[in-house]
């Protein structure tokens, strides 16, 4: 099995591109666990808060994992594309508390996964419910978080940017290049 997380701040297309590769390529999508608990729990979250969404997002991804394993339609391996990881938590916890949780720090150790996809901020702002940061400075900083991690680290990345259709292509041609 093949894992493809997809990262980047809020309001980047993740989620979609998540569930467009999932389809696109037969394999099972991952999705966000933060948005069930905010939603459950609302949007004043604790230091400590962030851990219980780290904990529920990899038991999560466990899950997934498990329902992947028996697929491997066309001929490529079976994949599983996630919807935010470890590394996300990290940037969360220390760009909104400046402090990570050493639990998370040994799941991004601990973990492997196949390729990384990095979602870039030049998607327009949508906004919803759980949304905290509209203004573009303070979502490139964000990415710039994302993009120093993923270059000092070992897995395979690309960056996502355009419009929805480019991005899309984009990611499909990632995947083919690192997966397939």
């Amino acid at each position: 099995m093949k894992k493809i997380v997809i990262i980047g701040p809020e309001s980047t297309g993740k989620s979609s591109l998540c569930t467009e590769l999932a389809g696109y390529f037969q394999g099972v999508c991952c999705p966000e666990y933060a948005r069930e608990y905010l939603l459950a729990h609302g949007m004043h979250y604790t230091y400590e808060d962030l851990l219980t969404i780290a904990r529920g997002q990899l038991d999560l991804e466990d899950k997934h994992a498990s329902m992947t394993k028996d697929l491997s339609p066309s001929g490529h391996p079976a994949m599983l594309f996630i919807d935010t990881d470890m590394y996300v938590m990290k940037v969360w916890c220390e760009f909104v508390f400046s402090n990570c949780h050493l639990w998370i720090m040994n799941q991004i150790a601990k973990r492997e996964y196949d390729l990384y996809l990095l979602c870039n901020t030049d998607l327009p702002w949508v906004q919803d419910e759980l949304r905290e940061y509209p203004d573009l400075e303070t979502r490139e900083k964000l990415y710039h978080m994302y993009k120093d991690l993923m270059i000092n680290q070992d897995t395979p990345w690309a960056e996502i940017s355009g419009n929805y259709e480019e991005r899309i292509k984009r990611a499909r041609d990632a995947v083919r290049q690192w997966i397939i």
